[in-house]
């Protein structure tokens, strides 16, 4: 049986984006016939199971202490494919764990995967010292990791540039789009009961997944959303996801009045989740650096089949755009994103339009058997 041994610095139950696409790529890899281990944070040594995947948690994350440690079972456990999840902030030393790193140069000769759903912090004179720091150890990170894999994957197309600059001539570097971490559950009577809670007379709820952990992002939502409900006295917002609860206070504070039609989850399981998803008639999804392949959080709309506005910016692939399934809008300012939700809200055609347009681009691009397959290709 082959093997994949999977390192991630977060499986769940952790929460994040990245514990939940390990979680999903291991599964993946499993129904087809692969044996998965994954090395991951935890207060306990020793093995869990997760259905077919065993799950072995590094008592103090990946210090150098570790290392040894993981070494030995990564040997122990014999030959096979090393899938590294990479984010850099997600593997301790305060993001800057290079020891890691050189950890996988000396196995450069094993079959090593490094999956980048980031590459660096930018440097930049005026910002704070401590990230020009941070950026810079983070080069030196992907300069000795693109050395040490056979193959190297970015999350967002834009990235491939960046990871080539700190790469070797003729370094195996592809762009694998991240699929939608929130699997599509059809309830069409729970689906109904939330619209009920929340709109009557035929209103529409426009709704926004996220985590609000990026300022932009909180602040284009609670800019915007306001001025669409004014104007369409009859609808709701839905704000799903971890944060929702303070994301629906950076709304309320700029438009109080609107407390009863402004709604928060909170953290739900994803079958309530897609429930949430599915009552939504139209997602609004703001990025400063524009649509991407790595943001799962339009990729569960896009699964969901949901009309979505978002924005272009300079990490947008020309995808976005050519593929006609999303209303995409220039990153400049809220009212600009306002007026694309609300043409969208009183356009019933174009909605439904751009629906279906979401669900076939997301079937034929970002499904996660598409990222199986790549990583399955020899």
């Amino acid at each position: 049986m082959p093997l994949w041994k999977i390192i991630t610095g977060e499986y769940p139950p952790q929460p994040g984006g990245v514990s939940d696409y390990t979680r999903l790529v291991a599964l993946g890899l499993a129904a087809r016939g692969n044996r998965v281990l994954v090395w991951a944070p935890g207060p306990a040594d020793g093995a869990l199971t997760d259905g077919p995947i065993e799950v072995r948690r590094i008592r103090d994350g990946f210090g150098p202490r570790s290392l040894g440690a993981l070494g030995r079972g990564i040997s122990d456990a014999g030959p096979g494919e090393i899938l590294v999840q990479y984010v850099p902030q997600a593997f301790g030393l305060r993001g800057m764990n290079l020891p890691l790193c050189l950890w996988l140069f000396a196995r450069r000769r094993d079959r090593v995967t490094v999956m980048f759903h980031e590459v660096t912090v930018g440097l930049a004179w005026r910002q704070p010292m401590r990230l020009n720091i941070m950026g810079a150890a983070h080069h030196a990170m992907a300069f000795v990791l693109t050395r040490a894999a056979r193959r190297c994957f970015v999350g967002a197309a834009a990235w491939e540039t960046r990871l080539r600059l700190l790469s070797p001539q003729g370094a195996a570097i592809s762009w694998l789009p991240v699929p939608s971490n929130v699997p599509v559950v059809e309830d069409a009577t729970g689906v109904s009961a939330i619209r009920k809670r929340m709109v009557s007379n035929g209103g529409l709820i426009l709704g926004h997944f996220g985590t609000a952990r990026e300022t932009w992002i909180a602040d284009r939502v609670a800019e915007a959303a306001p001025t669409v409900l004014r104007g369409h006295p009859d609808s709701a917002l839905l704000l799903a996801g971890r944060e929702s609860v303070y994301l629906r206070s950076r709304v309320l504070a700029h438009a109080p009045e609107l407390h009863q039609r402004v709604h928060a989850t909170g953290p739900l399981g994803p079958v309530e989740l897609s429930k949430c998803l599915s009552a939504c008639d139209v997602m609004l999804q703001p990025y400063d650096d524009g649509v991407s392949t790595r943001r799962g959080t339009v990729m569960a709309a896009l699964a969901h089949r949901r009309p979505v506005v978002t924005t272009a910016g300079f990490c947008t692939e020309p995808l976005w755009g050519e593929s006609g399934a999303v209303a995409l809008v220039p990153a400049r300012d809220a009212a600009t994103i306002g007026a694309a939700v609300s043409r969208l809200l009183d356009d019933h055609r174009e909605r439904e339009r751009l629906g279906a347009a979401a669900g076939e681009l997301y079937a034929e691009r970002f499904d996660i058997r598409h990222t199986i397959d790549a990583l399955c290709e020899t």
